[in-house]
């Protein structure tokens, strides 16, 4: 028998079939972290910077405003410098990837294409899943099933996610992850060897691009009513997902997704999100911590990235 973790208990399960824990995929043979991706900082925004984002100099020549995300503003450019700095010193990988809805700003660091077990950031891509193919009228989900998407969302509940990833996943099991392209995801790899159920929620990787580009197709390209909904459920999460994006404080009216698992290598602690007015800015935050630390190390380091870009700016 092999024994995992789930939500801090010990459970027992059979080779064939792994549960997974902590609201993510645990493993007993997880693949190796894909390299870190070259990606720097990027920008989809043409309009020219204006008096805000305009580097001054200082009485040295020294640039005021720090060279990472130059089509930021330059308190954020000044935020975006602090949180590489902080980073180089935290265990583990961290991909981040900030998006300003606004001006088309897109700031990534060089992990922001690295592949790293989703843990249960993939339940957001389900919700959007279950939701659209609803409206189509492929499913009908009852209020039972509608419960179940509200505590996946607000407490990051396992077994809510099974029971939907089971009923829904289709004759062939790929309903799912046949969608998930669609929502901007287009990296997401599933993990076969892990369960006799493939694929499975709980056994899949992304990168921080990819959950980025998730949230942004919850705020941009959902139904406004399906929108504020998703909306209105990551702005109320329980306590347990009371961190990561949640760093912002509460002047930024953050919404999260979290997830974290305990892997054969690591840890792993994610965060997808929004902050500000309007759901301004948005962030995604994947830590990897290879081993060089645990939950508590991987919980401070994705919060603390949210806290130094958006506490005390709104």
């Amino acid at each position: 028998m092999t024994r995992l973790v789930r939500l801090g208990t010990w459970l027992p399960v059979t080779a064939l079939l792994l549960t997974v824990a902590a609201c993510g995929g645990t493993s007993t043979a997880a693949s190796p972290q894909a390299a870190s991706s070259t990606s720097t900082s990027t920008s989809t925004s043409s309009a020219a910077p204006t008096s805000s984002t305009t580097t001054a100099s200082t009485t040295s020549g020294a640039p005021a405003c720090p060279a990472p995300g130059e089509d930021f503003d330059c308190d954020l450019r000044q935020r975006i410098a602090s949180v590489g700095g902080y980073l180089a010193k935290r265990p583990g990988t961290t991909g981040v990837v900030l998006r300003d809805r606004q001006t088309g700003a897109v700031w990534s660091n060089d992990n922001a294409g690295a592949h790293v077990w989703t843990a249960s950031t993939i339940k957001l891509a389900m919700t959007v899943n279950l939701l659209l193919r609803d409206r189509a009228g492929s499913i009908s989900l009852s209020s039972a099933d509608r419960a179940l998407i509200h505590e996946m969302l607000n407490s990051s509940d396992d077994k809510a996610a099974d029971t939907l990833w089971f009923r829904y996943a289709g004759e062939d099991h790929m309903a799912f992850n046949s969608a998930f392209a669609e929502y901007g995801m287009t990296t997401v790899q599933p993990q076969r060897g892990f369960s006799e159920f493939y694929p499975y929620w709980g056994f899949q990787k992304c990168t921080p691009v990819d959950l980025d580009h998730l949230i942004n197709y919850v705020l941009t390209k959902l139904p406004a009513d399906l929108r504020d909904y998703v909306v209105g459920q990551m702005r109320s999460v329980a306590p347990i997902q009371q961190w990561g994006v949640w760093g912002a404080g509460p002047a930024a009216r953050p919404g999260t997704k979290d997830g974290w698992s305990q892997e054969q290598g690591g840890w792993v602690m994610n965060t997808v999100g929004f902050a500000g007015p309007g759901e301004r800015y948005t962030l995604a935050v994947m830590n990897s911590l290879n081993g060089q630390g645990g939950y508590d190390e991987g919980r401070q380091t994705v919060t603390e990235v949210a806290k130094i870009l958006f506490d005390g700016r709104f």
